[in-house]
């Protein structure tokens, strides 16, 4: 391969076509390595709602190409790779494997397990780096889950892993920590199998001018960023509380500034509430992959996700905040909820930038929700609806005018914003739980209405069938996603419990509570619908 001359254009970078060609082979090796991970994984959270992410990265530890899976994850990935390369050295022995969760160290969440591999040609040269994440369903922790609602404090959220070698020590500690030891033994060989193919494919790319790759990204975000209108926006929001004791339930504000200046954008958060003591807290790795995404979604969506389009990306966090939360806060929330939030106060404030490309506010929440038992846990994040749109714009990829066809209503019972999971079939969930599902179906009229409605959000009645511990993370509950130009809010969500399964005895759930249910009982989850967009005809 580096015999053979590349076609080059007049400014000696790759023609446009050579240059696709390599991006969507790079790209295929990302998303092999995520099939790789899904069928070899043991638990439903990664197998069935392919809870996990993939990406390679050039040998300096720059993010090259990702694969489109779920977007807090990939955003905030370059974080882990960059801490593992610090921890190991810039030139590690072949076939080690690094692996890190602390979300002080890189990392988001303690579920979300990050292992990186090195990638060498036959003749010894670094080429690069193959990583994938994945949220383990346990490991271990106050509460079943790993994501207690009444943390305080990390510890009490589970195993928290440095940037290390993966060893097969390492891999006993992790396996001894969980209450689902045999699952978290499939989940991370899983993993490690994942790089194994990710290696060996970008090895044989190895000849391939890579740094192109980041340089176009670069080139195409410059541009994207400079068709933006030069000027200042700001957007604020709420977190509906930070934990689940009586003192905790009260908002926290979030508020954003993005300033557009030529061919760069800065997201600055000064105003944002300071962290809280509880586990709505977020470290500055998830912030900045929620600021990405909604940069993402209201520019030319062909623009390349590679850590070139970065370099022109600017995210200010305050430390000690809850968008960019310091040792030891609880975090594990912060993935889930405080992203959402972040997104959409970002979204807010680039609908005044690009008004024709940002739909109304989306559910905002990922309705975490977690039970277990002796020797089994479930996790699972469940859909809304998705906020109404403005048309299309007129010139494919493009960020004018709409072309004159009408908005577009949002998606029905879909996971929206930072997460890109599907569902757990029920089929799959009755078959790997004592758990069963009485009720699944759209919540009707819980989208707003508008010229475009928001999406509809989910009923789901779920009963246990033997006693179990249950921890519910939810948003939305309180404040209702935004509609947009004039357009009206989505339905707040909503938690019931039915003991016995009686609906005479049906008692409101809060927001963020750990319970203990009996078998028999039943939880009702109503989650939120989008927000409508422009005001609706009188």
């Amino acid at each position: 391969m580096s015999e053979r001359s590349e076609p080059m254009n007049d400014s000696g970078d790759l023609d446009p076509a050579t240059l696709a060609v390599l991006i969507a082979r790079l790209t295929g090796v990302a998303e092999e390595m995520g099939a790789v991970l899904r069928r070899g994984a043991f638990s439903p959270n990664i197998k069935e709602r392919a809870d996990c992410s993939a990406a390679l990265f050039t040998a300096d530890g720059t993010l090259l190409v990702q694969a489109e899976h779920i977007p807090v994850h990939l955003g905030s990935m370059p974080a882990s790779v960059r801490a593992a390369i610090d921890a190991v050295g810039p030139d590690p022995e072949p076939g080690v494997q690094m692996i890190v969760n602390d979300p002080f160290a890189g990392g988001t969440h303690l579920n979300d397990i990050t292992l990186v591999a090195p990638c060498y040609t036959a003749a010894g040269r670094l080429v690069g780096w193959a990583a994938n994440r994945a949220h383990h369903a346990d490991l271990g922790g106050a509460a079943p889950g790993s994501l207690p609602a009444d943390a305080t404090e990390i510890q009490q959220e589970g195993l928290r892993i440095p940037p290390v070698r993966f060893t097969s020590e390492v891999r006993e500690l992790l396996v001894a920590s969980s209450r689902t030891p045999e699952e978290r033994r499939g989940d991370i060989d899983a993993q490690v199998g994942a790089n194994v193919v990710g290696v060996a494919r970008l090895a044989e790319l190895a000849d391939e001018p890579l740094t192109e790759v980041v340089a176009y990204g670069e080139r195409r975000m410059r541009a994207a960023i400079g068709a933006l209108p030069d000027g200042e926006w700001t957007a604020s929001d709420v977190l509906d509380s930070f934990g689940s004791g009586p003192d905790q339930r009260e908002p926290t504000t979030i508020r954003v500034t993005v300033r557009v200046e030529g061919e760069r954008v800065e997201f600055d958060f000064a105003g944002t509430d300071a962290q809280r003591r509880g586990n709505v807290n977020a470290v500055e790795a998830v912030t900045i992959s929620a600021a990405i995404f909604a940069l993402r979604s209201a520019i030319d969506p062909s623009v390349p996700a590679n850590g070139g389009g970065l370099r022109v990306v600017d995210v200010t966090a305050p430390p000690g905040s809850v968008v960019a939360a310091r040792f030891p806060a609880a975090v594990g929330a912060g993935n889930v909820e405080v992203s959402q939030r972040v997104a959409d106060v970002c979204l807010a404030a680039l609908a005044g930038a690009a008004p024709h490309r940002i739909g109304a506010a989306s559910q905002g929440t990922m309705n975490n929700l977690l039970i277990g038992g002796e020797g089994w846990v479930y996790y699972e994040t469940v859909a809304g609806g998705q906020g109404a749109r403005p048309a299309r714009p007129a010139a494919v990829g493009g960020t004018g005018l709409p072309d004159g066809s009408p908005p577009r209503a949002g998606q029905s019972g879909i996971h929206t914003a930072m997460t890109n999971t599907r569902n757990t079939p029920t089929e799959a969930l009755e078959r790997a739980f004592p758990l069963r599902v009485l009720r699944y179906r759209l919540r009707e009229g819980s989208g707003g209405a508008g010229q475009a409605a928001g999406g509809e959000g989910i009923e789901r009645d779920l009963q246990v069938l033997v006693g179990a511990t249950v921890s519910l993370i939810t948003e939305r509950r309180f404040s209702q996603p935004w509609g947009l130009a004039g357009g009206e809010p989505g339905a707040l969500g909503e938690n019931w419990l039915l003991p016995g399964g009686d609906e005479s005895r049906i008692e409101a759930l809060p927001d963020k509570c750990t319970i203990q249910l009996k078998a028999g009982d039943v939880l009702r989850m109503l989650t939120p619908g989008g927000g409508g967009w422009r005001r609706p005809p009188v």
